[in-house]
C-alpha cells in the first residue's frame, strides 16, 4: 500500500498556480502534511482522493483511498446509517431475512452480513455509543457528525486513509478518541493538522512550502529540531554571503578610486609636456582597457556573490515574527474586568454560596456568579453542544439568536452592560471578540482602513507603525481585505483587534487557532504574549492553551453546569482534563 506522486503539478481554472512538479511517496505509516495556509495541502489531499484530476504529472494509490474532509457537506434529514454508507446493506438484510431472495439483495450485502455490529462497535470506540443508527444526522453535533464520517472511513478498511484538519471543532473527549484511532491506523494515513497532539502522533513529516514537499523522518518534535538547525546553518550561509556582497562591493569602489587616481596623474603628466602626445594616447588607452576589463571583473563577482546570497535566503525561511507593544492594554491585578450574574440558567443550576476566587459556587463548584479581575487568562473547556460559544457572545456583548447558521448583532463597543437570556453581564473594560469565523473585517477596504475604522483617533502614520509590527509594510497594508490570503487575513483581524482605540482590556477569542497554520498559531502566541488585559478564551487546544499561561479553567458540561476546574485544566501532554 502507497502513495506516488511523479512530477504533480495543479492550476486552478483562473490560472492559480497551487503545486508544480511534486514528486514523493507515502508508505504504510502516519504522515503529517504540514504548510501554511494557502501552501496547497487540501488541494493535494483531494488530487490523492481523486476529487481533483492533476494538470500534468500523475498520482497513483494502491488500494482504496477514504477522505475525510475539512468542511463536511450533510445531508442533515438522512439517517446515521446512511451517513456510515451502511444503508443499503442493512435494507438488504431486513429484505433477506423477510425472506427475499432477489439477487441484488445478496449482492448489496456481499460479506457484510455483521455490518450493523461493525457499525455500533465503531461508533462505541469513538464514543458515539448513544447514536443510533436510524437516528437522523441533524440531530448530530459538529464534533458528533465528524467522528461518525470519520467511522464510515474506518468501515471501509481502506488502504489510505486522508484526513483534513480532522480536530477542528472536536471537545478534548472527541480528540482523545481520535488519537487512538490514528496511533491504531495499520495503513498509509496522511493527515492536514496544526494540532501538536496530533502531530506528536506520526511517524514522518511532509512539509510543503516553496512548492517543494520535503519528508522529515519522525514527529513534530523531531520536525522542529531538525528545522532548526537548518534554519541556523542557512542564517549563517546568508550572513556569510551578504559579506561577500559587501566585500566585493568594497573592492570595487577601491580598485574604482586607484583607477582615478591613475587617470588624475595621467592627465597631469601629459598636460607638463614631458611625454610625446602619441606615447600619452596610448597609455591612456591602454588604462581604459585595463580599467574596463577590472570593472567587469569586479561587476561578475558582484553578480556571483548576489546569487550566492539569494541561493542562501531562499533556504532561510520567511518565518516573521509579530513583535509588538500593547501597554494600553495593562489592567492592575486587583481591578474587575467582568461580571456575569445569573449563571444559574440556563448555564448552571442557581443554588449558590460566596467562593473567595472571585465567584460565587455552591458545594459542587459550580458557578452562578462570575468575576474576573485584573490579568487574569481564563480558558473555557467542555464537550461539543455545551454552548461554550453561546456564553462567550453573551459575555461579548452581543444579542440575537445564537444557533449555527445566524449573524449575531453586535452591542456598542466599550465597556458596558448587557443582558442575554437570564444572564446580567458586565464589562468594566474596553471589550474585543474574535470570533470563529475572523469575520470582522469590511472585504472594501483596505488594511489600513479596517484599522483606522476601530481606531479613529489614530493618524495614517500610527496605524501603519502599527501594521508595520503585524508584518503589513509598505504596500501590504494596502491591500484589499478581501485579497488577503488566510494567514494575511489572520494577522489583519488581529491587527485590527489588538490596536483599537480604546485598546481592549478584555479578550473574548472563540477558537482562534482552528484552520490557522502552525507558523499563524505561533503568531498568535506571539502576539498575545504581549497582551496585557484580561482574555477569555474558549478552545479545544491545550497546547496553545498552556502556552497562553492560562490561570483558571472553567468547564461547561452539556447539562448546563459551569465549574472551576480544580485541577488546573488539563495537563500541557495530554488532551484530557
Amino acid at each position: 500500500m502507497s502513495v506516488v506522486l511523479s512530477d504533480l503539478s495543479f492550476s486552478f481554472p483562473n490560472g492559480r498556480v497551487v503545486l508544480t512538479h511534486l514528486s514523493a511517496s507515502f508508505n504504510a505509516g502516519r504522515t503529517g502534511l504540514i504548510g501554511q495556509n494557502g501552501s496547497g495541502k487540501s488541494t493535494l489531499l483531494r488530487l490523492i482522493a481523486g476529487a481533483l484530476r492533476p494538470t500534468s504529472g500523475s498520482v497513483t494509490a494502491t488500494g482504496e483511498v477514504a477522505y475525510l474532509p475539512q468542511d463536511l457537506t450533510l445531508d442533515t434529514s438522512a439517517t446515521v446509517a446512511s451517513l456510515l454508507g451502511i444503508a443499503a446493506a442493512r435494507e438488504s438484510i431486513r429484505a433477506i431475512e423477510a425472506g427475499s431472495v432477489d439477487p441484488a439483495a445478496f449482492d448489496a450485502v456481499g460479506d457484510d452480513w455483521d455490518i450493523e455490529d461493525r457499525a455500533r462497535e465503531q461508533l462505541g470506540r469513538l464514543g458515539l455509543s448513544h447514536i443510533g443508527l436510524d437516528d437522523p444526522v441533524g440531530r448530530l453535533s459538529g464534533g458528533e457528525a465528524v467522528l461518525t464520517a470519520l467511522s464510515a472511513r474506518l468501515l471501509r478498511r481502506p488502504a489510505v486513509l486522508l484526513l483534513d484538519e480532522p480536530t477542528n471543532n472536536l471537545d478534548l473527549d472527541a480528540r482523545r478518541r481520535l488519537y487512538a484511532a490514528v496511533e491504531a491506523w495499520p495503513g498509509v494515513l496522511v493527515v492536514v493538522s496544526h494540532d501538536r497532539a496530533l502531530l506528536s502522533l506520526v511517524d514522518q513529516v511532509a512539509d510543503l512550502s516553496g512548492g517543494a514537499l520535503r519528508m522529515y523522518g519522525g514527529n513534530l518534535d523531531a520536525y522542529e529540531e531538525m528545522l532548526a538547525t537548518e534554519q541556523a546553518a542557512a542564517q549563517r550561509a546568508v550572513s556569510a554571503a551578504e559579506a561577500d556582497v559587501r566585500r566585493e562591493k568594497r573592492d570595487l569602489l577601491e580598485t574604482q578610486v586607484k583607477q582615478a587616481r591613475r587617470d588624475r596623474m595621467g592627465r597631469q603628466l601629459a598636460a607638463s609636456g614631458s611625454l610625446p602626445h602619441i606615447v600619452a594616447g596610448g597609455r591612456k588607452r591602454a588604462a581604459q582597457v585595463s580599467a574596463g576589463k577590472g570593472r567587469e571583473v569586479a561587476l561578475a563577482r558582484i553578480a556571483d556573490a548576489k546569487d550566492r546570497l539569494a541561493g542562501a535566503e531562499d533556504a532561510l525561511r520567511d518565518d516573521a515574527v509579530i513583535r509588538i507593544s500593547l501597554p494600553g492594554t495593562a489592567v492592575p491585578a486587583g481591578r474587575t474586568v467582568l461580571t456575569v450574574q445569573g449563571l444559574g440558567v440556563p448555564w448552571a443550576p442557581w443554588h449558590a454560596t460566596a467562593d473567595a476566587d472571585g465567584a460565587a459556587a455552591d458545594d459542587a463548584g459550580r458557578l452562578a456568579e462570575l468575576i474576573v479581575r485584573g490579568p487574569e487568562r481564563v480558558a473555557l473547556i467542555g464537550p461539543n453542544g455545551a454552548g461554550k460559544t453561546t456564553l462567550l457572545l453573551a459575555l461579548a456583548g452581543l444579542t440575537g439568536p445564537a444557533s449555527p447558521g445566524h449573524e449575531m448583532e453586535p452591542a456598542a463597543t466599550g465597556a458596558g452592560n448587557t443582558a442575554a437570556s437570564t444572564l446580567a453581564v458586565r464589562r468594566n473594560a474596553a471589550t474585543g471578540y474574535l470570533p470563529q469565523r475572523l469575520n470582522i473585517l469590511d472585504d472594501a477596504l483596505t488594511v489600513v482602513d479596517n484599522v483606522r475604522m476601530v481606531a479613529p483617533r489614530a493618524t495614517v502614520n500610527d496605524v501603519r507603525a502599527g501594521l508595520a509590527r503585524f508584518l503589513f509594510r509598505g504596500g501590504r497594508a494596502d491591500q484589499l481585505a478581501g485579497t488577503l490570503s488566510g494567514g494575511e487575513r489572520f494577522r489583519a483581524v488581529l491587527a485590527a483587534l489588538l490596536l483599537a482605540d480604546p485598546p481592549p482590556q478584555l479578550l473574548l477569542l472563540d477558537e482562534p487557532t482552528n484552520n490557522l497554520d502552525m507558523a499563524s498559531v505561533r503568531q498568535l502566541s506571539q502576539a498575545l504574549s504581549c497582551y496585557r488585559g484580561a482574555l477569555v478564551v474558549v478552545s479545544h487546544d491545550v497546547p496553545f492553551l498552556h502556552a497562553l499561561g492560562v490561570t483558571r479553567w472553567l468547564r461547561l458540561d452539556r447539562d448546563g453546569r459551569l465549574a472551576e476546574d480544580r485541577g488546573h485544566g488539563p495537563g500541557p501532554a495530554s488532551p484530557l482534563p
